[in-house]
């Protein structure tokens, strides 16, 4: 994966996202991640409405999102990403404990690039991360900029 990559983690659940976290890392994956507690703190960080950190023009980004978030919810995230002309290049993995296949499709259709079901079994959750630390960290991948004109 890019260096200079940095994974946007939306997730409420703390013991989750050190869990991501541990295991991208075991994974190989070294980069930035930052950590949004609900939908809204994600939303500013993207739209640079907030009082906090600001997205950073000249990095890649990519962000793991779960769907049910306090605020906002990762539907309306995701909705507003790819609504946004700029924005909607930035790859968006829904991470979430929701499997029903009404929400998986409603996620592929709003644009999502990939949808990952937690697994309830600690041990199978880690071992599903890993895999997705794995498949990000592939050699060669590349992944869009986000540039002042939205290309």
């Amino acid at each position: 994966m890019n260096e200079d990559m940095v994974i946007l983690i939306a997730e409420d659940d703390a013991g989750h996202f050190q869990l991501i976290k541990k295991n991208l890392w075991l994974a190989c994956v070294n980069n930035e991640i930052l950590q949004f507690k609900d939908g809204q703190q994600i939303l500013d960080f993207l739209f640079q409405a907030g009082n906090g950190m600001d997205l950073d023009e000249t990095k890649q980004y990519i962000v793991l999102l779960d769907v049910r978030m306090p605020k906002v919810d990762g539907l309306d995230v995701l909705r507003r990403i790819k609504g946004d002309e700029k924005l909607r290049q930035i790859p968006v993995i829904m991470l979430t404990t929701t499997g029903e296949s009404s929400m998986i499709e409603q996620c592929y259709e709003l644009g999502c690039s990939y949808y990952m079901v937690k697994p309830v079994d600690y041990h199978n959750f880690m071992q599903a991360v890993q895999n997705l630390g794995k498949f990000l960290s592939l050699e060669g991948m590349r992944l869009p900029s986000i540039d002042q004109n939205g290309n």
